[in-house]
Protein backbone atom coordinates (compact mmCIF):
# COMPACT_ATOMS: atom_id res chain seq x y z
CA UNK A 1 0.00 0.00 0.00
CA UNK A 2 1.08 3.33 -1.08
CA UNK A 3 1.57 6.52 1.17
CA UNK A 4 -0.72 9.65 0.11
CA UNK A 5 1.35 12.66 -0.20
CA UNK A 6 1.01 15.86 -0.33
CA UNK A 7 1.30 15.96 -4.47
CA UNK A 8 -1.22 13.12 -4.64
CA UNK A 9 -3.37 15.36 -2.57
CA UNK A 10 -2.43 18.51 -5.11
CA UNK A 11 -3.25 16.26 -7.73
CA UNK A 12 -6.77 15.10 -7.13
CA UNK A 13 -7.86 18.78 -6.59
CA UNK A 14 -6.98 19.37 -10.43
CA UNK A 15 -8.66 15.91 -11.44
CA UNK A 16 -11.75 16.97 -10.21
CA UNK A 17 -11.96 20.11 -11.73
CA UNK A 18 -10.69 22.22 -9.82
CA UNK A 19 -9.14 24.92 -12.43
CA UNK A 20 -6.04 26.65 -11.26
CA UNK A 21 -2.40 26.17 -11.52
CA UNK A 22 -0.67 22.64 -10.35
CA UNK A 23 2.33 24.89 -8.36
CA UNK A 24 -0.85 26.73 -6.21
CA UNK A 25 -2.92 23.64 -5.88
CA UNK A 26 0.40 22.66 -4.40
CA UNK A 27 1.00 25.76 -1.96
CA UNK A 28 -2.44 25.36 -1.00
CA UNK A 29 -2.12 21.86 0.36
CA UNK A 30 1.19 22.92 2.25
CA UNK A 31 -0.27 25.65 3.82
CA UNK A 32 -3.16 23.42 5.19
CA UNK A 33 -0.83 21.27 6.51
CA UNK A 34 1.20 23.69 8.17
CA UNK A 35 -1.93 25.30 9.63
CA UNK A 36 -2.33 21.96 11.22
CA UNK A 37 1.38 21.44 13.11
CA UNK A 38 1.29 25.06 14.21
CA UNK A 39 -2.12 24.73 15.83
CA UNK A 40 -1.85 21.20 16.74
CA UNK A 41 1.84 22.49 18.17
CA UNK A 42 0.36 25.37 20.31
CA UNK A 43 -1.81 22.41 22.16
CA UNK A 44 -5.22 23.48 20.12
CA UNK A 45 -7.62 20.82 18.49
CA UNK A 46 -7.60 20.82 15.39
CA UNK A 47 -11.51 19.26 13.71
CA UNK A 48 -12.26 18.69 10.21
CA UNK A 49 -15.78 18.51 9.72
CA UNK A 50 -17.21 15.19 8.20
CA UNK A 51 -13.01 13.95 9.42
CA UNK A 52 -12.40 13.94 12.83
CA UNK A 53 -10.28 15.51 15.46
CA UNK A 54 -6.65 16.21 15.83
CA UNK A 55 -5.49 16.42 19.55
CA UNK A 56 -1.83 16.56 21.40
CA UNK A 57 -1.95 14.24 24.50
CA UNK A 58 0.77 14.22 26.60
CA UNK A 59 2.30 11.07 27.47
CA UNK A 60 4.23 10.62 30.91
CA UNK A 61 7.98 8.64 31.95
CA UNK A 62 7.72 5.35 31.66
CA UNK A 63 10.32 2.76 31.48
CA UNK A 64 9.95 0.34 28.55
CA UNK A 65 12.19 -2.60 27.45
CA UNK A 66 14.57 -2.94 24.72
CA UNK A 67 12.93 -5.94 22.63
CA UNK A 68 16.27 -7.39 21.82
CA UNK A 69 18.08 -7.19 24.95
CA UNK A 70 15.41 -6.97 26.85
CA UNK A 71 16.88 -4.24 28.80
CA UNK A 72 14.72 -1.91 30.63
CA UNK A 73 14.90 2.08 29.33
CA UNK A 74 13.26 5.12 30.65
CA UNK A 75 11.24 6.52 27.94
CA UNK A 76 10.94 10.29 28.46
CA UNK A 77 7.55 12.00 29.02
CA UNK A 78 6.77 13.27 25.09
CA UNK A 79 3.79 14.75 23.59
CA UNK A 80 1.30 12.68 20.82
CA UNK A 81 -1.21 13.58 18.10
CA UNK A 82 -4.44 11.33 18.28
CA UNK A 83 -7.07 11.12 15.79
CA UNK A 84 -10.23 10.38 16.76
CA UNK A 85 -12.69 9.93 13.58
CA UNK A 86 -16.06 11.43 13.05
CA UNK A 87 -18.91 9.03 13.05
CA UNK A 88 -19.64 10.20 9.29
CA UNK A 89 -15.82 9.43 8.71
CA UNK A 90 -16.40 5.77 9.88
CA UNK A 91 -19.77 5.03 8.16
CA UNK A 92 -17.97 6.00 4.92
CA UNK A 93 -15.32 3.71 5.58
CA UNK A 94 -17.35 0.80 6.75
CA UNK A 95 -18.66 1.39 2.89
CA UNK A 96 -15.67 1.23 1.35
CA UNK A 97 -14.62 -2.04 -0.32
Amino acid sequence: MDNVTRKDIADYILRIGVEIDPVKALEYVNQIVDILIQRLGSGEDVLISNFGKFSVRQKKERIGRNPKTRQEVIIPPRKVVKFHPSPAFKQKIQKTP
